[in-house]
């Protein structure tokens, strides 16, 4: 999903696929396997002999190792430090894949790796459960939220966090979800705002993928449009620009009104897609329930380019209480 709505959006894209499975596991079973550590380095090193590794930002995604989070961490090392005497040339935008509602779904070894490799990240975009993991701190209110995000500003010199998915009882009795993100200062203090949305009462598959395709693209955007940033480490804006004015909440501003949009359309179709198997009694074949509503629920890219392209923005960055 991730190459398609970067494709979508204009951008030359070279994916080195970290698995190769038949169908998302949404559907709680695929065939495939899970590319190597080596098989990731040979891609990589494929690129750079045919002279095509010259990326000007980099998004990783779900790694299925230890072995190859380190391989991917090689890689971006190495575009970090050909970029070195340009800064700005190079931004890696990483995903830290690892769980969800409080259960780990990767192997024991893979979350010590990833503590490595955020320190040369230049945005994070981890879940709640994520956060925690990386930051060591339990996030339960508002409070320990904002001491997750500043313990990974400092500890882990982190430029740009997002934090996705957040459920807080303090974030209100209305079903909505919330967004925080925070663009570092100088002296690694945050700047944090949040965006809320309405909550849409669906599951879907992909929609990490989708919102880290549309960051890296929202966040390029944004940063072009400010005279001189695009030349600047990391792309941090000066320490007078406040919260709210930040480019990454700019990009968080689009990419939520596209990905809001989407999935409001998505849910139309698959509730006209499940009226069809109203009344079907389902006992004892639980399996070919779940594949019908997965297939149901997949998400509709492709007929909404528009939203993608030319969302409407609904929902702006408050500074966070």
């Amino acid at each position: 999903m991730a190459t398609y709505v970067m494709q979508s959006l204009g951008c030359e894209v070279a994916a080195l696929n970290t698995v190769h499975f038949s169908n998302h596991l949404g559907y709680g079973q695929a065939k495939g396997t899970r590319a190597t550590a080596q098989e990731i380095t040979d891609l990589y090193t494929g690129l750079k002999d045919s002279g095509l590794s010259a990326f000007q930002m980099m998004l990783s995604g779900y790694l299925p190792g230890a072995a190859s989070v380190e391989a991917v961490g090689a890689i971006a090392r190495d575009l970090k430090y050909k970029a070195t005497m340009d800064p700005g040339e190079f931004f890696w935008v990483l995903d830290p894949v690892m769980g969800d509602n409080g259960k780990l779904y990767v192997a024991e070894d893979v979350p010590p790796a990833y503590k490595t490799l955020v320190r040369d990240a230049d945005l994070i975009l981890p879940n709640q459960f994520e956060a925690e993991t990386l930051s060591g701190v339990k996030i339960v209110d508002m409070e320990t939220l904002k001491e997750a995000i500043v313990t990974l500003h400092q500890e882990y010199r982190i430029p740009h966090i997002v934090v996705t998915s957040i459920s807080l009882p303090a974030l209100g009795s209305q079903p909505s979800l919330s967004v925080v993100g925070s663009t570092f200062t100088r002296t690694a203090e945050p700047r944090i705002f949040e965006i809320k949305i309405p909550a849409i009462d669906c599951f879907f598959s992909g929609t990490g993928d989708m919102f880290a395709a549309l960051m890296l693209v929202r966040l390029r955007e944004a940063v072009y449009n400010i005279e001189g940033l695009m030349k600047t480490k990391s792309w941090v804006s000066g320490d007078e620009v406040e919260a709210t004015e930040l480019p990454l909440a700019r990009a968080c501003e689009k990419v939520l009104a596209s990905m809001h949009e989407v999935l409001t359309r998505t849910k139309v179709r698959r509730d006209a897609e499940l009226e069809k198997y109203k009344g079907v009694n389902w006992e004892g074949d639980e399996k070919k329930k779940r594949l019908v509503e997965s297939k149901a629920a997949e998400v509709r890219l492709v007929r909404n380019l528009d939203c993608l392209r030319h969302p409407e923005v609904k929902f702006k960055a408050e500074r966070f209480a």
